[in-house]
Order: structure tokens, then sequence, then C-alpha cells
């Protein structure tokens, strides 16, 4: 079994994107008080790492 996981990294990082790349799809405007409850939530989960923002021209990614 060892030989199994010697290939395997020590740890793995999660980073949370949902609040930074998914709402960037969505086909509405999300309003900004349910961007801010959302990344609320979230970090009370425990992640360590939550992208919130990029600095994308609003004509590209509107939101």
């Amino acid at each position: 079994e060892s030989s199994q996981l010697s290939g395997l990294p020590e740890y793995v990082k999660i980073v949370e994107v949902g609040p930074r790349d998914g709402l960037q799809n969505e086909k509405v405007i999300v309003p900004t008080d349910i961007k801010v409850e959302f990344i609320n939530r979230l970090s009370q989960t425990g992640l360590s790492v939550i992208e919130v923002t990029s600095f994308v021209s609003s004509k590209w990614v509107p939101q």
C-alpha cells in the first residue's frame, strides 16, 4: 500500500474560486449584498483561501 502512496504530495491546497470565477459566468448580475453573504458563508467553512475578485475590464467580465 505504501508504494501506491509514494508518488502523492504530502498535502493538497484547496482554493475556493466560486466568488471570483463562478459568479462572472452568471447570466444576470448578482447583487453585491448577495456576493458578500456568499463570501461570508464560505469563510465560515474553514477554507484558508477564497478568491473573491479579479481586475478585468468590465467590458469582458461585467461582474
